[in-house]
């Protein structure tokens, strides 16, 4: 049986929330996932800390933004390969965006297959 668009993008938030808490330490306080044809958009909210919210006051945005960028680059290949799994398409590219002042990351996920078409 086929899952439906709405089932991977559920599958999709679990997976990413479930890498957060590991890699990062931890979870956000929520993840919407959306299938747009060939990309998977995943937008997290409230992802920093409140020691990384004071250091920003501190420090200014850059170097939370740096630190999160490189734990982030570290887990890439997990990341990926999760993915894969779960869409059963090939991962072209990853990017990725935090946003300091309302502390929401945003990663999108570029595939090799117009995913949303093939999950109609």
């Amino acid at each position: 049986m086929q899952r439906t668009k709405g089932q991977v993008e559920a599958e999709i938030s679990k997976a990413i929330v479930k890498f957060e808490r590991e890699y990062m330490g931890r979870g956000p306080t929520g993840v919407k996932t959306s299938i747009v044809q060939d990309m998977v958009l995943v937008r997290l909210t409230g992802v920093l800390t409140p020691a990384e919210e004071h250091l920003v006051k501190l420090e200014g945005v850059e170097l939370i933004k740096q630190v999160r960028a490189k734990l982030l680059e570290s887990g890439r290949s997990v990341l990926n390969a999760e993915i894969q799994r779960l869409t059963r398409c090939q991962v072209l590219s990853m990017h990725a965006d935090l946003s300091t002042k309302t502390g929401e990351r945003v990663i999108l996920f570029t595939l090799d297959t117009n995913l949303e078409e093939r999950l109609r």
